[in-house]
């Protein structure tokens, strides 16, 4: 690829692609600025170029023994009750996340976020109160943890994990800008700092595992959720879930969606696990 001035210069980009200084440093050279202003671009763009390089850097798949042993580790931070509440706010983030992105691209105001102590949360809408944006937005909830985890399994599998802790970063900067109570600036300026010291100050090594403990978490954690508001429903605890409101919404009773959700966190799961896992274990345990 050659990129074309107006002051005639061609610059071959395809000759060092991987070294984004160099090549925004020759789109620099191709400005026909004052030399001042030159410099500064040069500067701008050098740091750019290095963030990006850094940034989208390809790291190599992790051992099979890290990788389970992160899913253990996630599987019991889920199973026991006592580090399950104090890590299930994460999923209440996701979880009310979800419903935030949605309602915005089904083009429902979003006028709010409140995340509790309680690990509880709720976000407020205003538009239509029926009418597919209105479904959509309900049902996107206790699904979003585990689609999230999915995303971040085909990220963290492909070796973008720093790619994989800079989106979780710009989620939650844009998810803190609809945040409506302390607490719930609290807890994502707290996990957004972690996010960012693990990114930008750790070893590889440490952000590998980092990432494989977060993905493990999103799509177990996902899964649990989902089975407490079915007891709940059960014992008729939860009249106004997600669930209920889809009911009055749809044709559909409450149960229906909460089979839909578990079906939907399930498949995410085992897709999930399936990419985590390394292909030439699973072509060894084939053969066994």
């Amino acid at each position: 690829m050659v990129l074309r001035r107006a002051i005639g210069m061609d610059v071959d980009l395809a000759s060092r692609p991987d070294e984004w200084d160099t090549v925004l440093l020759w789109a620099c050279e191709a400005i026909s600025a004052p030399r001042g202003v030159r410099a500064r671009w040069r500067w701008t763009l050098q740091t750019f170029g290095g963030f990006l390089e850094r940034v989208t850097a390809v790291q190599p798949s992790p051992p099979f023994w890290m990788t389970a042993l992160a899913a253990v580790v996630a599987l019991g931070v889920v199973v026991y009750p006592t580090s399950w509440h104090l890590s299930r706010g994460l999923i209440t983030i996701a979880h009310e996340g979800g419903h935030a992105l949605v309602a915005l691209l089904t083009r429902r105001k979003l006028q709010g976020i409140k995340l509790h102590s309680d690990t509880s949360g709720v976000t407020l809408t205003r538009g239509r109160p029926t009418g597919p944006g209105m479904i959509f937005t309900a049902a996107a909830g206790y699904v979003a943890p585990s689609l999230l985890g999915l995303g971040a399994a085909w990220l963290a599998a492909a070796g973008y994990v720093m790619i994989l802790l800079w989106t979780v970063l710009v989620l939650l900067v844009c998810m803190l800008l609809m945040i409506r109570n302390v607490f719930g600036v609290v807890s994502l300026v707290t996990i957004g700092g972690a996010v960012f010291a693990l990114s930008w100050f750790a070893k590889p090594d440490i952000q590998a595992i980092g990432a494989q403990l977060a993905v493990w978490f999103l799509l177990i954690g996902g899964i649990r959720p989902i089975l407490e508001l079915r007891r709940k429903r059960r014992q008729g605890r939860a009249p106004e879930s997600d669930a209920d409101q889809l009911a009055r919404l749809t044709p559909f009773p409450g149960g229906f969606f909460v089979f839909l959700f578990l079906l939907i966190s399930a498949a995410a799961l085992v897709v999930g696990a399936y990419l985590m896992t390394p292909i030439d274990l699973l072509d060894h345990l084939t053969r066994l």
